[in-house]
């Protein structure tokens, strides 16, 4: 019973990564081919963000295939034959228990190592691709628009880095718009940031108001571009790019370094050991509710739905204590509430598929003769 888990496991698994995977990747492209980076980007970006996608679908998988297996031994009437046998429900629930216990084995990897490196290295390359020259401008043959008012043209570059045929279009000032073309250019590094150097070129100044054009002849002109490139600085570290390590041996000083208060350090810290949790909860109250129905010609559709809807009552739990634990840091015991509710209802469950509730046999009627 143990393999057909960890088989159906994978499977489902695998199915609900590249779903999940695959919304990820279109927001990730939409936004980072627009702004004109490489596909060796997007595909970086992707990996690292996959450790996120596999920690959420984890739990949902281990209770897709306690689902699974267990319909199909019930269905098969294995289930039953064993029972027969003498085996009890509790007894029966041993595999899935060690299967829940390797899955959130698997979660707590990924949510105290894997998710936190990834999540802290998206971070650092999200700002360093945020100032990076060569994708936000130096893209030939397209009209860019790299600031608000502000359109830029390149028809071709040269592999020495010379720019052909520039045109580059200034609104942002209300009394003028100014126009420059050039018939080549470079970029360079300046002290106080990129510069664009026009050669040979002519600058066409616009005066809304008086509705008059001026023509200027320039050899070379520099344009400061540095504004155009707004990089982005908000590197400050969160909670979730901090080590578990760090975050449970020195909770004040992380809370410090964050700048957020005591509370949100407890929620993140005992928040992924909760998610671990909760992957082993979800397979024992999937075998343990769908173990409560008979064998039936119509399957245990009934038994299937009362399952989803204990686990829709566990997640209730979780979003009703998450405000109190993100507000009182003395309140982080109730992290794990939701995972105490989901082992005492698969307990309940498995009690009562082991002592079902049984109607009394009627007494047999007795005819009285005169």
């Amino acid at each position: 019973m143990l393999s057909q888990l960890m088989v159906l496991f994978g499977f489902f698994a695998l199915v609900l990564v590249a779903v999940y995977w695959v919304n990820r990747a279109v927001v990730l492209f939409d936004r980072l081919i627009a702004d004109g980076h490489s596909a060796g980007v997007f595909f970086e970006f992707t990996a690292l963000s996959l450790p996120g996608v596999i920690a959420l679908v984890l739990p949902m998988a281990s209770f897709a295939a306690a689902v699974y297996v267990t319909n199909r031994l019930m269905s098969d009437s294995e289930l039953t034959v064993v029972q027969a046998t003498g085996y009890s429900p509790w007894r029966l629930a041993r595999p899935v228990l060690l299967f829940g216990v390797i899955v959130a084995l698997m979660m707590s990897a990924l949510t105290h190592v894997l998710v936190p490196t990834s999540m802290a290295q998206l971070k650092e390359r999200e700002v360093e691709i945020s100032g990076s020259i060569s994708a936000r401008l130096l893209r030939e043959g397209a009209f860019l628009h790299p600031g608000p008012g502000v359109t830029f043209f390149i028809r071709d570059i040269t592999p020495e880095g010379e720019l052909r045929d520039v045109y580059l279009s200034d609104r942002r000032q209300d009394d003028r718009e100014v126009t420059y073309t050039a018939e080549r250019a470079y970029v360079v590094q300046a002290e106080n940031g990129p510069r664009l150097v026009m050669v040979s070129g002519l600058a066409q100044t616009l005066r809304p108001e008086t509705r008059t054009l001026s023509t200027t002849i320039f050899r070379d002109f520099t344009y400061d571009i540095s504004t155009l490139i707004v990089q982005n600085q908000n590197l400050s570290l969160r909670p979730r790019h901090l080590s578990t390590w760090a975050m449970l041996t020195q909770p004040e000083a992380m809370a410090v370094l964050t700048d957020v208060p005591l509370s949100r350090i407890n929620e993140e810290l005992h928040g992924r050991f909760q998610q671990a949790l909760l992957a082993l909860v979800a397979p024992l109250i999937g075998f343990a509710t769908l173990l409560t129905g008979s064998f039936s010609r119509f399957g245990v559709g009934r038994q299937i739905v009362v399952a989803i809807f204990l686990l829709v009552l566990i997640k209730l739990v979780e979003s009703a204590v998450a405000d109190p634990t993100r507000n009182n840091a003395q309140l982080w015991p109730l992290i794990y509430l939701p995972s105490a509710v989901g082992l005492a209802i698969a307990t309940a469950v498995l009690h009562l598929a082991a002592r079902p509730f049984r109607r009394r046999p009627r007494a047999p009627r007795t005819e009285v003769t005169a």
